[in-house]
């Protein structure tokens, strides 16, 4: 067995940090580690955290936190920053504002750059869940990046999704019918403390509230505390319900992933062999000659490629 994960099972926070870090950065030692652990994973219950940018999101589940720990859970909180799309790096500043919890022993948390997986979804977010879950965390809270329709992907990661508004940010309504009203199982109304929380939450309840899903629509202020024990007890009664099929559920995560690194795995052959290929080089030449056209020469360098 390989030490750190000898670590997970024992339940060191040095071998989880590390852990993390290692599949993360896709180090040689994380498929061994994921190997390792797979077979003993699928228990934990993940939560993911979404909605536009100033939204809340990360002070939301800062005072989530303690309310789900109320409920017996062991909490972990992944929070997905997004990565300059210019020096690859990211802020990584979430945790900053759940700084009540940074000396709590009780939780593990984690910031994560989003390396421009599409929604901002960390293509490395998977097997950290997996060993966070190896090392008996059962509740995981993942606070993905504002990326407006994008964000329909957290839903293809986690158990139950959680979407967040709020009444500050003008683009709300265009937001609630552009795409985030099939992915939530919650729909939150945060900073309910400020004027036209009353107004959303009545329009998102009309909108998304009485459709087939019946998705929950609740309201929060971490200013406040109103309807974080709300939230979390209903979180929890969806996770213990009987109304998520976690087989079903994870069945199709499966096939999501594994889709997911196949196209990767291609994507990244293809850029070696286009960087080998004199067609291509010479393809380019005629493009900026304008004697061939994009379509054309997509076509005939794919059918060179799919030969090989």
């Amino acid at each position: 067995m390989h030490p750190i994960v000898k670590g997970l099972f024992e339940g060191e926070r040095r071998s989880l940090a590390r852990a993390i870090s290692i599949v993360d950065n896709d180090e040689p030692e994380s498929r061994e580690i994921i190997r390792q652990i797979f077979a003993k994973t699928g228990k934990a219950r993940t939560v993911g955290v979404t909605g536009p940018g100033g939204a809340g999101k990360s002070s939301l589940i800062g005072k989530l936190i303690p309310a789900c720990q109320a409920l017996g859970y062991k909490v972990a909180v992944l929070a997905v920053d997004p990565t300059s799309p210019l020096t690859g790096g990211a802020i990584l500043g979430d945790r900053v504002r759940m700084q009540e919890n940074l000396d709590n022993d009780r939780v593990f948390m984690r910031s994560m750059a989003s390396r421009g997986a599409v929604g901002g979804v960390s293509r490395s977010l998977r097997n950290a869940i997996r060993v966070l879950d190896a090392a008996g965390y059962d509740l995981v809270l993942v606070e993905s990046v504002g990326a407006g329709q994008l964000e329909v992907e957290i839903s293809k990661v986690v158990n139950l999704t959680v979407v967040l508004f709020t009444p500050n940010t003008g683009d709300n309504i265009q937001a609630v019918k552009a795409g985030l009203t099939e992915i939530g199982d919650i729909y939150v109304v945060n900073k309910s403390d400020l004027d036209g929380s009353g107004v959303l939450y009545n329009i998102i309840k009309d909108m998304i509230g009485d459709t087939e899903r019946k998705p929950a629509v609740l309201r929060t202020s971490t200013k406040t505390g109103s309807g974080i024990k709300e939230l979390a007890q209903t979180i929890d009664k969806l996770l213990k319900g009987g109304r998520i099929n976690y087989k079903e559920r994870e069945k199709k995560m499966l096939e999501s992933e594994l889709k997911d690194m196949v196209l990767n795995i291609v994507e990244q052959r293809v850029s070696v062999m286009l960087g080998q290929q004199d067609k291509y080089r010479e393809f380019m030449d005629k493009l900026a000659r304008k004697e061939m056209d994009p379509y054309m020469a997509a076509e005939q360098l794919a059918a060179i490629l799919l030969k090989q």
